[in-house]
């Protein structure tokens, strides 16, 4: 139970929430209502020096720079063309701080990068890219930069009867390919950022028009509407994840990374969710302390 987690007061608020809730007593929750929702990116995986997802994107940026030189010079394709990873890190950094000018371009580049395909096409591409592609400074396949302590917190849920959830601002149709290997979680557990999708000759097709940015006060909304209930459980990381607490009803983690040797030390992009944890008494999951071990191997 919970090995990779060190004794002390995180571990103990976790057990003891379970087990709260799971006995007979004034807090019970029926099993059809124990639902626990985990954002991804930083939450269950890494995130640093940029998104996964944002390394499949820049490979098709830059091939896209590279059959249409007039791109070279616009933003994220110069980024991706040169090997800017910092410029693509700081548009999300600078988003989560409210400051959009570097995504907005960034938004639409990636509505533009995958456009006018199968969405089993879609999934081949993502399939390949785990296949091959590793971190750029951990040098682990990125199917191996799961938290190993999150993937038991979620067989822990599971077995005391929890339905989890990812509900995350990363796009849905990158992360269902992988995540039932990864994290035991299959695809229809997974809600995520979406483009709009059109039937056509007997197939599901992409767009280059946006369906949902599941980010902020979009994921509960999301969540809602395609769980229909509020969770007891929510675990996040940063300013994006703020409204999916607050709307979650007992346990509020929120994993902070302090560990510059194992995994990364940073809190841009969490600021105003760190202040929240600390004046609403959210359980804040250090992963230099309350951590035996990031990655299984």
């Amino acid at each position: 139970m919970l090995e990779s987690w060190n004794d002390g007061p995180t571990k103990t608020a976790i057990v003891d929430f379970v087990r709260r809730v799971t006995s007979q007593g004034p807090d019970f929750v029926a099993p059809e209502a124990r639902v626990a929702v985990f954002d991804n990116d930083g939450t269950l995986w890494c995130e640093k020096p940029m998104y996964i997802q944002l390394d499949f994107l820049l490979r098709r940026f830059k091939e896209q720079a590279e059959d249409d030189p007039s791109l070279r010079d616009q933003q994220p394709y110069k980024a991706a063309y040169s090997g800017d990873l910092q410029w693509l890190g700081d548009a999300v950094t600078k988003h989560y701080q409210g400051d959009d000018t570097d995504l907005k371009p960034l938004m639409g580049a990636i509505l533009r990068a995958h456009h006018e395909i199968t969405v089993e096409e879609h999934a081949d591409r993502v399939s390949a890219f785990f296949a091959e592609a590793t971190h750029p400074t951990l040098g682990r396949p990125y199917t191996s930069c799961g938290y190993t302590p999150m993937v038991e917190l979620l067989r822990y849920l599971e077995s005391n009867g929890f339905m989890c959830y990812i509900v995350s601002g990363g796009g849905r149709d990158f992360m269902r390919p992988v995540t039932h290997a990864l994290y035991g979680i299959p695809p229809d557990r997974v809600v995520g950022s979406s483009v709009g999708l059109v039937f056509r000759d007997g197939h599901l097709y992409t767009t280059d028009q946006p369906e949902f940015l599941d980010d902020g006060p979009i994921k509960p909304v999301r969540l809602w509407s395609r769980i229909g209930r509020r969770p007891i459980l929510a675990a996040g990381n940063s300013n994006g994840d703020i409204e999916m607490l607050e709307f979650s009803r007992g346990l509020r983690l929120l994993v902070l990374h302090d560990d510059s040797d194992r995994e990364f030390d940073y809190t841009a992009g969490a600021e105003k969710s760190l202040e929240l944890a600390a004046s609403d008494d959210w359980t804040v999951v250090s992963m230099k302390n309350d951590w035996t071990t990031v990655f299984g191997d």
